[in-house]
C-alpha cells in the first residue's frame, strides 16, 4: 500500500489514494482538482523517500468534494459578581477532499484512485438485475 504525508493548513496528513478527509478551507470550487506540492514523505511498495523538509517535484492530486462547516462551538465569557457575560458561537470551515493521485518527483504516478461515479454504478447494477429477473 503506497501512501504520502502532505502538509496543508499548518497540519500534516497521511494520505493514500481514494481516501476522503477534511482539511482547512481551501480557496477552490466544488469539483476542482487541487495539487498539494508540500509532500514530506513518499512510500510505495518498494522504497520510502523522506524529504528535507519536503520532496522537490513530488505532488499529490485531490478532488474537492465540498466546502462544509463544522459543528457550532460556544464561546462563553463570564466575569463573576460583575453581571457581565458574553456568548458567541463559532463554526469552523473545512474542505472535504478525495485523494486521486500520488506523483513522484520525476512525475511518475505512484498510485492512482479508481474513482467511479457511485450513482452511475448503482443505476447500471439495477438495470442488470432487472434484465436478469425478466429472463
Amino acid at each position: 500500500m503506497s501512501f504520502a504525508i502532505i502538509e496543508t493548513g499548518g497540519k500534516q496528513y497521511k494520505v493514500s489514494t481514494s481516501k476522503i478527509l477534511e482539511v482547512e478551507k481551501l480557496d477552490a470550487k466544488k469539483g476542482e482538482t487541487i495539487k498539494f506540492k508540500k509532500v514530506l514523505l513518499l512510500n510505495d511498495k518498494q522504497n520510502t523517500e523522506i524529504g528535507n523538509p519536503s520532496i522537490e517535484g513530488a505532488s499529490v492530486e485531490a478532488k474537492l468534494l465540498d466546502n462544509v462547516k463544522d459543528r457550532t462551538i460556544l464561546v462563553f465569557h463570564k466575569r463573576r459578581r460583575k453581571n457581565s457575560r458574553k456568548k458567541n458561537g463559532h463554526r469552523q470551515r473545512h474542505s472535504k477532499i478525495q485523494i486521486t493521485k500520488i506523483l513522484a518527483k520525476n512525475g511518475k504516478i505512484i498510485d492512482e484512485a479508481d474513482i467511479v461515479n457511485k450513482k452511475k454504478a448503482v443505476k447500471t447494477e439495477k438495470k442488470e438485475i432487472k434484465k436478469s429477473v425478466k429472463k
